[in-house]
């Protein structure tokens, strides 16, 4: 077992930046992948962004490239989604999740999952 824990979410204005991080503890040998997805109400869960954890190689949804950044840090075990240029669109909650895949965008490939943290953007 992986457990996941999200912090960081909030309210912001359009235009303004957060920083959502999670801490995976248990099994975490076996991720080779962390990501974090998000789903808006009504809405399936979509990909944001993942990285590898071997060489920090990043993948990132269209909708979020040059304005989101993903990154980790191996010694806390940590994965870090920084924010930017927030727009009302990105309202949603934002789930980690880890996967034994390297770099998928694929949602059915991440097995363990946080609780989630909620993000809203206003505008």
């Amino acid at each position: 077992q992986v457990q996941l824990v999200e912090s960081g979410g909030g309210l912001v204005q359009a235009g303004g930046s957060l920083r959502l991080s999670c801490t995976a503890s248990g099994r975490t040998w076996t991720k080779n992948s962390m990501g974090w997805f998000r789903q808006a109400p009504g809405k399936e869960r979509e990909f944001v962004a993942a990285i590898r954890w071997i060489d920090g190689r990043t993948v990132y949804a269209d909708s979020v490239k040059g304005r989101f950044a993903i990154s980790r840090n191996s010694a806390k075990n940590t994965v870090n989604l920084q924010m930017n240029n927030l727009k009302p669109e990105d309202t949603a909650v934002y789930y980690c999740a880890t996967s034994a895949m390297y770099g998928s965008s694929s949602l059915r490939d991440y097995d363990y999952w946080g609780q989630g943290t909620q993000v809203t953007v206003s505008s």
